[in-house]
C-alpha cells in the first residue's frame, strides 16, 4: 500500500482538525447571538412603544412627548414643521409647551433636531414673525449657552437667521438689552463668544446713533477680552460692523481696534485682524492705506516665516486682494520686496530633501509639508493678480520663472490650480501669450488627469489666443509656433481614453471641436479623424462615442478637400451605417442627427438620406426605432 501524496495527507490533517474548528466556530456564533436575542424587545417594551392608531397627529405628538421614548420625542420634534403647516394653532397651543419641557432635559440629538426644526419653521413662514418671536424666540435664547458646543452653535445659527427678520423693537428688548450683561467678563467664555456673533449680526439692523451708543461700547469691550478666543471672534465680526456703521465710524472706531489686535500676543487674533483689514481695504482712503495699513502688512509679512504655518496659508490666500487694494501705494523698493516675498512663497518647501521615505517622516514634518502645499496652491490661485501687479509687459523678466515652477510643481493640487488659472493668465498676457506655449504643452502632458480636466475647461479659448497672439501675424508662423501641440493633444486624449474617467474623455473630445480654428485641415485629417472613427467604433461609453461623432462632423464641416470629405463620408456609411454591429448602425443614426445640425439639409440628403432610410428595414428593432421621421423629413 502506497503512502498518500503530501497534498492528500495535508487534506486529511485539515479534515481531522476542521471538526474541532467548526465546533469552536459554532460556540463563538452562539456567544455572539446571545446579546442579539437579549436586545429584542420584550412584550412589555413593545406595549410601551405602541401608540393608539386612532389618535390624531397632534394627540399622538403630545402623547409621545409626554410618555414616549427619547427617539420618539426626537421624531416628533423633527416633524414639528409638518405639524405647523397642518394645524399651526393647535401645535402652538398643545405641542410646543411639551417641546419646551422636553428640551430642558433633552440629549444632544434632540437639541440639534429642535434647532433645525425651528429654523425650518421660520424659513417656511408657517406663522407670522410676531407669532414666531412670541412662541419660539425665548426657547432659542434659552439654549444658546448649552454645554455642548455643537448644540450651542446650532441654536446660534438659528438665532442669527431669526435676527434677519425680527422687527427693531423685538431685537432691542429681547436680544440687544440682554447682551449688555451677557458680554461682561463675569459671564462664561461661551456666553461672550455668542455675544460677539450676535453683535456682528445686529449692526445692520439699527441706525448709526444706536450703534454708536449701545453696540460699539460692547464691541470695544469684547475686543479687549482676556480670552484670545473671544478677541479673535469679535475681530472677525468687525467687517460686518464696519459695513453697518459707515466709513467715518469705521476709521475712528474700528481701525484703531484692528491696529491693536494686529499686535495681539495670540497668533489667531493677529490672523483675524489681518484678514479683516484685507477685506476692509476698499473702505479706507489712500492716506489710511499708505500710512496705517501698509506698515502693518509689511510687518505681518516679515514676521510670517517665524510664525505658525497657518499664518502663511492665510497670507498667501489674500495676496491677490492685497495687490489690488494697495496698488499704486508701494514705493519701488516696497514693490520689489513684496514681489520677492511672493516668489519665496511659491517655492516654499521645495528646497527640502526629497529622497526620504514617507513612512519614516515624523508626523509633524508631514503636517508641515501639507501646509506648504496649501501655501503654494494659494500662490497659484493668486498668480493672475500678480501679473497685474507687475504689469504684463514685465511678465517674462519678473514672473516667468515663478510660473514655470508652479506648472512643474511636484504636487497635483498646485498644478491643478495653475491649470485653472491658465486661461486668465493667457488673457492678461495678450500678445505675450507666446511666452507660455511650453507650459501649455507641459500641462497637457501632465500625468494627473485632474490637471488635464482643469485645463481643458477653457482649452478652445486658450488655443485661440495662442494662434492669434504672439509677435507674428502670418498664419503659417502662428501654427508653427506650436510644434508640440498636436502630439500633446493626441497624448492627452489617449491618457484620458485609457483611464476610467470617461467624463474627462468626453469633455476633451468636445473641446477638440475648436481645432479647425487652430490647425490646418490636413493636420486634423491625418492626426485626429481616424482617431474619432476608432473611438466611435470601439469605445464602450455612449457619451464618449457621441462626443467623438459630433467632433468628427465638425472636422468634416471645415475640411475643404473634396477627396478627403468623400473618403470620410464613405467610411461613415460603410463602417457605421452598413456595419455588422447594430451598435455601429445606431451610432450612424446619431451621426446623421449631428450632420443635420451642422450641415445644410441638402448636404444631408445628398449623402446620408438614403443610407439612413435603408435602416428602416434593419433586422434589429432598436435600430428601426432609432429613426426619427421628424429629423429626416
Amino acid at each position: 500500500m502506497h503512502p498518500p501524496p503530501p497534498a492528500a495527507a495535508a487534506a486529511m490533517d485539515f479534515s481531522q482538525n476542521s471538526l474541532f474548528g467548526y465546533m469552536e466556530d459554532l460556540q463563538e456564533l452562539t456567544i455572539i447571538e446571545r446579546p442579539v436575542r437579549r436586545s429584542l424587545k420584550t412584550p412589555e417594551e413593545i406595549e410601551r412603544l405602541t401608540v393608539d392608531e386612532d389618535l390624531s397627529d397632534i394627540e399622538r405628538a403630545v402623547y409621545l412627548l409626554s410618555a414616549g421614548q427619547d427617539i420618539q420625542g426626537t421624531s416628533v420634534i423633527a416633524n414639528l414643521p409638518f405639524l405647523m403647516r397642518q394645524n399651526p394653532a393647535e401645535t402652538l397651543r398643545r405641542v410646543l409647551p411639551k417641546v419646551r419641557e422636553v428640551l430642558h432635559v433633552a440629549g444632544v440629538e434632540m437639541q440639534l433636531t429642535a434647532a433645525v426644526s425651528f429654523l425650518t419653521i421660520l424659513q417656511e413662514e408657517s406663522v407670522s414673525i410676531h407669532t414666531y418671536a412670541h412662541s419660539f424666540l425665548q426657547v432659542i435664547l434659552l439654549h444658546l449657552e448649552h454645554r455642548d458646543a455643537g448644540v450651542s452653535n446650532a441654536w446660534l445659527e438659528t438665532l442669527l437667521s431669526v435676527i434677519e427678520v425680527l422687527p427693531k423693537e423685538t431685537l432691542r428688548h429681547e436680544i440687544l438689552n440682554p447682551l449688555v450683561s451677557k458680554a461682561q467678563l463675569s459671564q462664561t467664555v461661551q456666553s461672550r463668544f455668542v455675544s460677539c456673533k450676535i453683535l456682528g449680526k445686529l449692526t445692520n439692523k439699527f441706525d448709526a446713533h444706536t450703534i454708536k451708543r449701545e453696540i460699539l461700547p460692547l464691541v470695544k469691550s469684547l475686543c479687549q477680552d482676556v480670552e484670545y478666543e473671544v478677541r479673535s471672534c469679535m475681530c472677525r465680526q468687525l467687517e460686518n460692523i464696519a459695513q453697518g456703521i459707515g466709513t467715518e465710524l469705521t476709521k475712528s472706531v474700528v481701525l484703531p481696534e484692528l491696529i491693536e489686535l494686529s499686535r495681539d500676543e495670540g497668533s489667531s487674533v493677529r490672523l483675524a485682524a489681518f484678514e479683516t483689514l484685507v477685506n476692509l481695504l476698499d473702505i479706507f482712503d489712500t492716506d489710511d492705506r499708505s500710512q496705517t495699513i501698509l506698515p502693518l502688512v509689511k510687518s505681518f509679512c516679515e514676521k510670517s516665516f517665524k510664525a505658525d504655518e497657518s499664518i502663511l496659508i492665510s497670507l498667501s490666500f489674500h495676496l491677490g486682494k492685497l495687490c489690488h487694494g494697495l496698488y499704486g501705494i508701494f514705493t519701488p523698493d516696497q514693490h520689489l520686496r513684496f514681489l520677492e516675498f511672493y516668489k519665496k512663497l511659491c517655492t516654499l518647501g521645495l528646497q527640502q530633501e526629497n529622497g526620504h521615505n514617507e513612512n519614516q517622516i515624523p508626523p509633524q514634518i508631514l503636517e508641515q509639508e501639507k501646509k506648504y502645499i496649501s501655501v503654494r496652491k494659494n500662490c497659484a490661485y493668486n498668480f493672475p493678480a500678480m501679473i497685474v501687479f507687475v504689469d504684463p509687459k514685465n511678465f517674462h523678466m519678473e514672473l516667468y520663472s515663478t510660473f514655470f515652477c508652479l506648472c512643474h510643481d511636484p504636487e497635483v493640487p498646485v498644478r491643478y490650480t495653475i491649470a485653472i488659472c491658465f486661461y486668465e493668465v493667457s488673457k492678461l498676457l495678450d500678445s505675450g501669450v507666446y511666452l507660455i506655449h511650453k507650459e501649455l504643452i507641459t500641462l497637457l502632458q501632465d500625468e494627473s488627469l485632474e490637471v488635464l480636466d482643469a485645463l481643458i475647461d477653457h482649452l478652445p479659448e486658450i488655443l485661440e489666443l495662442m494662434s492669434n497672439g504672439g509677435e507674428s501675424t502670418v498664419q503659417e508662423n502662428k501654427l508653427s509656433s506650436l510644434p508640440d501641440l498636436i502630439p500633446a493633444l493626441t497624448a492627452a486624449e489617449q491618457r484620458a481614453a485609457a483611464s476610467l474617467k470617461w467624463r474627462t474623455h468626453e469633455k476633451l473630445l468636445q473641446k477638440y471641436a475648436c481645432l479647425p480654428h487652430v490647425i490646418s485641415s490636413d493636420q486634423i485629417y491625418y492626426r485626429f479623424l481616424q482617431r474619432m472613427f476608432t473611438i466611435m467604433m470601439t469605445n464602450n461609453v455612449l457619451p464618449v462615442q457621441k462626443a467623438a461623432s459630433r467632433t468628427l462632423c465638425i472636422f468634416l464641416r471645415y475640411n475643404r478637400k473634396q477627396e478627403q470629405r468623400y473618403e470620410v463620408i464613405q467610411k461613415l456609411i460603410e463602417q457605421l451605417g452598413q456595419g455588422k454591429s447594430y451598435w455601429n448602425r445606431l451610432r450612424f443614426l446619431d451621426t446623421c442627427e449631428f450632420i443635420i445640425e451642422i450641415f445644410s439639409k441638402s448636404f444631408f440628403c445628398k449623402y446620408f438620406f438614403l443610407p439612413a432610410i435603408e435602416l428602416t428595414h434593419d433586422p434589429v428593432a432598436n435600430v428601426r426605432y432609432g429613426i426619427n421621421p421628424r429629423t429626416y423629413f
